[in-house]
């Protein structure tokens, strides 16, 4: 049912300093929004400095649409801590306005007030808007809106080292990017697992929908929203990141070189549905009748703009160099570390995620490295998306069941989770003999009862509040929650100082790249397109 453990545990047993340490960082997204629970339509707060150079404090999608990214680091608490910083420091300068504490979006009365990111006037700076352009028309800016957090991951050196000590510098990165594909492999297969715990959108604002078709059985609660009973994330639903024209991209996740082919044919491929957008509409001078600039509408007009459009729920990633292409740096040099796409934002927590999520996303990721798992083929990945699908929609469904593979047969998603805890145990037992952070094991026993009563997962508790109060009422207590713990507490990691200096140096890197610019934006366009 399962892969099998029991060589690598045994090895893990025999090397457990090889797990003394794990590198993650986060990204957590959050729409601004005011205090009548509707969209805040205001730009980007100025003395945040620049969205396009800040390395901590940007823009999404939209300029309402925020996201805070952390640096590297080997403890849960300083993620955590960092990210509260960041919290803290935007709230000092946004008014009345606060971050809503869930996936979903708030109220937005029309999709069309929504207002994109801007970064300047520098190519870069207007490619970056044009790309979001793109998702709009591709889309729809609701969807776009949708915030979520990404947990990024990686296994230091000493690890690796331990694992394949027979190998030299050269062959070890080779061998990096086929466990990390093995990795991933497993996470596409076991992933839901993810979802059914910590998935928190198991309803949505009515106005969501905004008169849009959906085969979405959705009930109707007495506070107006709409919800399904059983499910876990629909922000990972049809209604969210995912998209007909990605369901048949024929991604490959069993070799580097067949991942980048499949990858880059997807942004060479010119797809019809956007060809229709029209990519560029010629503008005539009516009194001269001379010709003016183009007026783009996407990028491009392949299947995905950019590599950054795949929404997968990990993707395979490196560090990118000035300029270069995400595919282009996985060529150069493998895979450097993973991203995980599939947490919703946790709304009980004041930065969006607990540190009891990451710990357990630590031994998921060692899980999924250490079990092997053979090639993963178009047809099963297909399967896999069904198993995502029936615990997005129905995970709590009494007595649900889940597939194996392409297997006909159906196996019991409490035997299935408790099984993978079993595995998950055994790993938490090393760690905690030799991790840095204590409380694998404990973090473990209380997760795997999630698996016997389907109350305790998050989505449940989301539901049962939101039924109570209703969805914005739940979200104006915790966010109102959240913005006064913020602002009467102190700074936990980083100083005023440090944060002001972020915000200088990122609006002189700004005006640096502006008047680094020597090309028009039309050559800088089929630059980029052809790299």
């Amino acid at each position: 049912m399962l892969p099998n453990l029991d060589t690598a545990l045994l090895w893990l047993q025999q090397h457990p300093q090889a797990v003394q340490h794990f590198k993650r960082g986060l990204e957590r997204e959050t729409l601004r929004f005011l205090p009548d629970k509707h969209l805040a339509l205001t730009p980007h707060p100025t003395q945040l400095g620049s969205a396009l150079c800040h390395p901590w404090i940007t823009t999404d999608f939209a300029e309402s649409l925020m996201e805070f990214v952390t640096p590297v680091r080997e403890k849960a608490g300083e993620l955590t801590d960092f990210l509260w910083d960041l919290h803290r420091f935007s709230l000092q300068h946004m008014g009345k306005e606060r971050f809503w504490p869930m996936s979903m979006p708030c109220f937005i009365n029309n999709e069309s007030d929504i207002v994109l990111a801007q970064y300047g006037s520098s190519n870069l700076a207007q490619y970056k808007t044009l790309y979001r352009e793109g998702l709009r028309n591709r889309y729809g800016a609701l969807m776009q809106t949708i915030a979520g957090i990404h947990y990024n991951f990686s296994f230091d050196q000493p690890y690796w080292q331990r694992r394949f000590p027979e190998l030299t510098e050269a062959q070890q990165q080779d061998q990096l990017s086929v466990r990390y594909f093995n990795l991933i492999r497993n996470y596409l297969r076991y992933g839901w697992v993810i979802p059914y715990l910590f998935g928190a959108s198991p309803a949505i604002c009515s106005c969501f929908l905004q008169g849009r078709q959906t085969q979405i059985p959705f009930e109707q609660s007495a506070h107006g929203f709409l919800y399904l009973p059983y499910a876990t994330s629909l922000r990972l639903s049809d209604l969210g990141y995912t998209t007909d024209t990605q369901s048949n991209l024929g991604i490959n996740y069993n070799q580097l070189s067949q991942y980048t082919a499949s990858l880059r044919a997807a942004t060479r491929r010119p797809e019809p549905q956007f060809q229709a957008i029209d990519q560029a509409i010629n503008q005539a001078d009516g009194q001269s009748g001379k010709q003016k600039a183009k007026t783009y509408r996407q990028l491009n007009a392949n299947v995905l703009q950019s590599e950054a459009e795949f929404y997968a729920q990990i993707r395979p990633k490196r560090v990118t160099l000035p300029g270069e292409r995400a595919v282009a740096a996985l060529e150069r040099g493998g895979i450097q570390y993973v991203e995980v796409r599939s947490l919703d934002v946790n709304p009980y927590s004041a930065v969006g995620i607990s540190e009891q999520q990451i710990y357990f996303l630590d031994l998921f990721m060692l899980w999924c490295e250490l079990a092997e798992a053979p090639p993963l083929g178009d047809s099963e990945q297909q399967c896999c998306r069904k198993n995502w699908n029936k615990v997005i929609l129905a995970g709590r469904k009494p007595q649900q069941t889940i597939g194996v593979g392409c297997d006909e047969n159906e196996y019991s998603l409490q035997a299935m989770g408790e099984a993978i805890f079993d595995d998950l145990l055994q790993l938490a037992a090393v760690v905690d003999c030799v991790g840095q952070e204590q409380g694998y094991v404990q973090i473990c026993r209380e997760l795997r009862q999630a698996f016997a009563d389907p109350n305790l997962t998050l989505s449940a508790k989301v539901l049962a509040d939101c039924q109570q109060l209703g969805i914005a009422a739940f979200a104006e207590r915790q966010a109102e929650k959240f913005k006064q713990a913020f602002l009467s507490q102190p700074y936990r990691t980083l100083s005023e100082q440090q944060l002001q200096q972020a915000v200088q140096d990122s609006v002189r890197q700004q005006q640096a790249i502006e008047q680094a610019d020597e090309v028009s934006f039309e050559q800088y366009l089929a630059l980029q397109n052809q790299a």
